[in-house]
């Protein structure tokens, strides 16, 4: 019997602290995490095929979080995504993200339990 490999979660966010409190919570809870600073880091690398759920911040220099969702299903990448952001009043961009496919839009700072509700829902999807 082969055993079923661990699920990988990517989150991208030019943030590093959110990335490294991200890295640590998801650890916590036995998935293996993958960080990238920036969405054409994570574009280019060979994690995009293994990742089977992507945390991904809706505003960072160079590509956007919504560019790199659009750039995914051009590719038909069909990656669970959840987006975070720290702009709370960006209507327009939460119902774009959540319309194209996102699996949950959150507004830092968010609570451990709503992200990990959040990847359950991703990685039963």
């Amino acid at each position: 019997m082969t055993p079923t490999p661990t699920p990988l979660v990517s989150v991208v966010d030019d943030d590093e602290s959110v990335r490294e409190s991200l890295r640590g919570l998801i650890r916590s809870i036995g998935l293996s995490v993958q960080t990238f600073a920036s969405a054409e880091d994570f574009s280019r690398s060979e994690r995009v095929e293994k990742t089977d759920c992507l945390i991904l911040d809706v505003r960072m220099p160079g590509m956007s979080g919504l560019e790199l969702q659009r750039h995914l299903a051009a590719s038909e990448r069909d990656i669970p995504i959840i987006f975070i952001t720290g702009h709370e009043s960006d209507e327009a961009v939460r119902a774009r993200a959540l319309g194209d496919g996102a699996v949950a839009y959150l507004i830092k700072p968010f609570s451990e339990d709503a992200l990990l509700q959040a990847v359950n829902a991703a990685l039963n999807a």
